[in-house]
């Protein structure tokens, strides 16, 4: 199911460019230390703890974990939009103990609005080394599959149609009286701001039916 997500996404974005639109920021990934052995790799829905140092343009550094604030560093789950969508791209396939430089441009940042001691559109340089490596509770392939339309929330129909979809591939008849009580029963228990969709945090920190 992964792969034809993604190819989809791949489609996708081939048909947007050739359309004549512009073709989506990237971020510059060097790795500056890749340890010998690396035992797993880092990929969408896992928690990562990491240093990170931040730099303006112009050379000035406005974070490090390692003097600034708790001076400790920081978990976060990868995938997620928890961070900037510069790290969701350039931290993947990163090994623990591994360390990367990032060229985050502005629309992969904090973009027109700037953030604190950042100004607006400013490509930021990040220094990150990934301490340690842990499964998500849930992971993003999961969640994927059941985000049909791609908007980073899962609505009623579209859990109803992942319960409907598991039942068949388990070899159990649709049942929609049950498909639709049991889903009464998920948002009950996962939205937790009773918004009517189950955003990608609150089904990644959680840890029941879905």
């Amino acid at each position: 199911m992964l792969l034809s997500v993604l190819s989809c996404l791949c489609s996708y974005l081939l048909l947007s460019v050739s359309g004549g639109k512009v073709p989506e920021a990237e971020v510059q990934i060097e790795v500056m230390h890749r340890p010998f052995l690396c035992h797993r790799k880092s990929k969408y829905g896992d928690i990562l703890l990491v240093h990170h140092e931040g730099y303006l343009e112009n050379g000035t550094m406005f974070h490090t974990t390692r003097t600034h604030g708790d001076k400790d560093a920081v978990w976060f789950t990868l995938g997620i939009k928890e961070v900037m969508r510069g790290w969701d791209k350039g931290l993947k396939d990163m090994c623990s103990g591994e360390k990367r430089k990032l060229i985050v441009p502005p629309a992969l940042a904090y973009g027109k609005e700037g953030k604190g001691k950042i100004p607006p559109e400013s490509t930021l340089t990040f220094i990150i080394e990934v301490l340690e490596i842990r499964n998500g509770p849930r992971s993003h392939e999961s969640f994927q599959e059941m985000d049909l339309n791609d908007d980073w929330k899962l609505s009623w129909n579209e859990v109803k149609e992942y319960l409907r979809k598991e039942f068949e591939r388990h070899g159990y008849p649709p049942n929609d009286t049950l498909h639709e009580n049991m889903v009464k029963d998920i948002f009950a228990k996962e939205d937790e701001n009773k918004d009517g969709v189950i955003s990608s945090r609150e089904f990644t920190y959680k840890h029941d039916e879905l």
